[in-house]
């Protein structure tokens, strides 16, 4: 019988739904309380996802039962809340990004491994089917070697939809800091770490109005470069392209493809954790779909805090590491230092390539 890993979620919005039904699904995960500023909101979730105790953050971080916990509070709260889990001897996995600054994220890794405990960063979708099955297929050769990428993120922002939407456009928001973590994180796994960058970004719409409820018709100034484009230098020696964008109506774009000396691969969306994945191999007349050689097809958020929670018992790496999760954020800064600079430049961070996970798992399991 597997022995559970007892978690607390901090940060009880709309995110953390999926988050607190992840020990339906992973076996190992037992959630035992959750905590937010705002304590009706602890409240109506424990009261929902039959969570045994709504707490403050304090109460949380003080309980000795609790190994992992789950930081899904604002972006700008991700390092003070890492930083106090961490020091309460606790291992973290918080939501993307890892940190908004670099040096936050510099001193959040260096104090856990002075701690003894574990850091892991969303996104974690790269372990879903869809992208797992891509990792294979390259591993197995399918489309010889990686040569180049590219990536696509283009929408026209959030503002008509979002009951919250500023945020996207102040400092820590836009495109890249928004979404890039998915389309980065999903590229270093399936590629590598990046060795250096270039970029150029532009800001097309100085104000944006809301057309969402409750804030609708308010006029928000834009602080941040809304169109950023990346060039990545992969250690491999490929070369990767990425472009995020709330300036664009429409595109008829993939969102990821990576080209090899052998074939193409097409990668599904990596804010998804399934399909589609088509191949067309050199000499082909048409793309192949390729089944699924992974499980967690389906929205499988919580599967890198149950990935770390089986590492914490074998002592193996767990794959969605404050490494991995730092060197995304080290990428997406980097971007716009060279768009600003108008320069090359050379990333200071790296990190392993997650492994891959195995074929055939038993659902609800990461380890066989």
């Amino acid at each position: 019988m597997t022995t559970k890993t007892k978690i607390g979620v901090i940060g009880c919005g709309n995110i953390s739904g999926i988050y607190l039904k992840a020990d339906k699904v992973f076996e190992i995960l037992e959630t035992v309380a959750c905590a937010d500023i705002v304590m009706e909101k602890a409240q109506a979730q424990a009261a929902q996802y039959a969570i045994p105790r709504a707490c403050t953050v304090e109460e949380l971080l003080a309980d000795p039962e609790i190994e992992i916990v789950v930081n899904l509070t604002i972006p700008q709260a991700h390092a003070e809340v890492a930083m106090a889990a961490v020091q309460a001897g606790k291992s973290v996995h918080s939501e993307k990004p890892l940190t908004v600054k670099r040096e936050e994220g510099k001193a959040l890794l260096e104090a856990a491994q002075a701690k003894g405990v574990r850091v892991g960063g969303a996104p974690d979708t790269f372990l879903g089917g869809g992208i797992q099955t891509c990792r294979k297929l390259i591993d197995d050769g399918w489309i010889g070697q990686p040569i180049a990428a590219t990536a696509f993120m283009l929408c026209h922002g959030h503002e008509s939809w979002h009951p919250a939407p500023e945020f996207y456009y102040k400092v820590g928001g836009g495109p890249m800091f928004d979404m890039g973590p998915y389309y980065l994180t999903a590229l270093v796994a399936l590629m590598g770490p990046v060795k250096a960058v270039s970029g150029s970004t532009r800001v097309t719409f100085p104000t944006r109005t809301i057309t969402s409820q409750p804030l609708y018709g308010k006029v928000v100034d834009v602080e941040v470069p809304t169109h950023v484009v990346g060039v990545l230098d992969f250690a491999s020696g490929a070369v990767g392209t990425l472009v995020t964008s709330f300036d664009v109506w429409s595109a008829e774009v993939p969102r990821i493809e990576i080209y090899g000396t052998e074939g193409t691969l097409s990668v599904p969306d990596p804010n998804t954790f399934g399909g589609p994945v088509r191949v067309r191999r050199m000499g082909a007349s048409e793309w192949s779909a390729i089944p699924l050689t992974h499980g967690y097809a389906e929205n499988s958020r919580g599967i890198g805090v149950a990935d770390m929670a089986y590492a914490l018992r074998s002592g193996r790496p767990h794959r969605a590491s404050g490494a991995l999760a730092y060197h995304v954020l080290d990428i997406m800064h980097a971007i716009h230092d060279a768009a600003d600079a108008g320069r090359r430049v050379t990333l200071e961070s790296t990190c392993e390539r997650p492994a891959a996970l195995p074929v055939g798992l038993r659902h609800g399991t990461l380890d066989r």
